[in-house]
């Protein structure tokens, strides 16, 4: 089993300090990461013993180190001899420098169904466009560097428990203000919700929302035309914490996990934001303590496309992931502007996922899902390759994507 992230007493918090001294450079979200090693994992497992009967969340000052609620991992030697992860939690060592450690649920099991696999109770459009909630941001992060081509923020929001959703659903915005050419009320924007069901803190009662600024560059300007600017990413982007956000939702079944076999692979495919449900995927499967995690035997392969390295979205996070997780987590990058594919031109999310054609065509015989999640402008290339590999193979492209299809494998969420 997997015990969830906590601190209980001053052990942990003076192990954590130790080993930020020793090594500074160490961003704070890693540091309880690399607690593992050495002494440093002897006193982390003594702490996890002493309070195996009372471990308790602990929700970060997200408005800090927004991207330290991921569970940080002492790795211990079970008494059978197996290794099993014990979430020990970023969160602690961030909260606790700052003074601010609140104790929370035990672990994630307070909003699953029963069982956990069972999608009959899933909610879906809870709150409509005439009768939207309304939550609270916490707090908005960017979360690229600056060689990104554009902005993307990471905006944490506090629905307090009464916005239930599931991993791979959707929320709608409806940003502030009136349409200039008829005065009525804007559209509702969905975004893919980029945490799991619990939240960043845990605590079932926030969400969070990875979204892009949408900028115009004007050629004849030289530069951005705010007059052609998006109007919901940037209201979203240049949110503060306390700002009111109307919502609608959840919405959307297509992007949900089939978690009745534990052993089922994963393969998900991202451009961009198109990362967002990922992440909840991620975070539900490897970092929090929920019975799909404890369960979960299969394996998930995760493929980004951007620009960039300044580009990428919750690298520590998936890094992290994977060096806990190396044979159950996968992760392929590419990165257009820095890689190049077999034919010498750019590195394409479809060119990095062809890579590994035969390990995926493989998998998706055997029962895999897969999933594609960003701009509608990647499905054209990735269908092409997918065509041309099939014909190799000796199938017929078109059959084999019905089968897939029909057997519910094939999941598609591009806008």
């Amino acid at each position: 089993m997997k015990i969830t992230s906590c601190v209980i007493g001053a052990a942990l918090v003076a192990s954590a300090s130790a080993f930020i001294a020793q090594k500074p450079n160490v961003r704070v979200n890693t540091v309880a990461l690399q607690m593992a090693d050495g002494k440093k994992r002897e006193i982390a497992k003594k702490v996890v013993k002493r309070a195996a009967g009372a471990l308790a969340t602990v929700a970060l000052a997200t408005t800090v180190v927004p991207g330290s609620a991921m569970a940080a991992k002492a790795v211990v030697e079970t008494a059978d001899k197996s290794t099993k992860a014990y979430a020990i939690g970023a969160g602690v060592v961030a909260a606790a420098a700052v003074g601010k450690t609140v104790l929370g649920p035990k672990k994630q099991d307070f909003l699953e169904a029963k069982p956990y696999y069972d999608q009959s109770t899933i909610p879906v459009n809870v709150y409509k466009n005439k009768a939207p909630f309304t939550g609270k941001v916490v707090s908005t992060k960017r979360i690229v560097g600056p060689k990104a081509t554009g902005e993307t923020c990471h905006i944490i929001i506090d629905h307090k428990g009464d916005f239930p959703y599931w991993e791979g659903q959707s929320w709608g915005v409806i940003p502030p203000g009136k349409r200039e050419k008829d005065g009525k009320p804007h559209a509702v924007r969905l975004y893919s919700i980029a945490s799991s069901r619990y939240g960043d803190d845990m605590s079932g009662k926030t969400g969070s929302l990875c979204v892009r600024r949408a900028t115009y560059w004007c050629p004849e300007l030289k530069a951005d035309d705010p007059a052609k600017k998006g109007i919901c990413s940037n209201f979203l982007c240049d949110t503060k914490p306390g700002d009111d956000v109307v919502m609608t939702g959840p919405a959307g079944k297509v992007m949900l996990l089939p978690e009745e076999d534990p052993e089922t692979d994963y393969i998900m495919v991202a451009t961009g934001t198109g990362i967002a449900p990922y992440r909840g995927f991620v975070r539900r499967l490897f970092v929090e303590d929920t019975p799909a995690a404890n369960a979960y035997k299969g394996q998930a392969w995760l493929f980004l496309g951007v620009a960039n390295s300044d580009a990428l979205l919750y690298d520590d996070e998936f890094q992290s992931v994977k060096s806990e997780y190396p044979e159950q987590f996968r992760l392929d990058y590419a990165l257009s502007r820095e890689q190049e594919n077999k034919s010498g031109g750019k590195m394409y999310i479809q060119d990095k996922v062809e890579e590994y054609a035969d390990e995926v065509f493989d998998k998706l015989s055997n029962g895999a899902h897969i999933y594609f999640c960003g701009l509608k402008g990647m499905m054209p290339g990735i269908q092409s390759m997918f065509k041309g590999v099939a014909e190799k193979k000796g199938l017929v492209y078109d059959e084999w994507l019905k089968g897939l299809k029909k057997s519910k494998q094939w999941h598609v969420e591009v806008y």
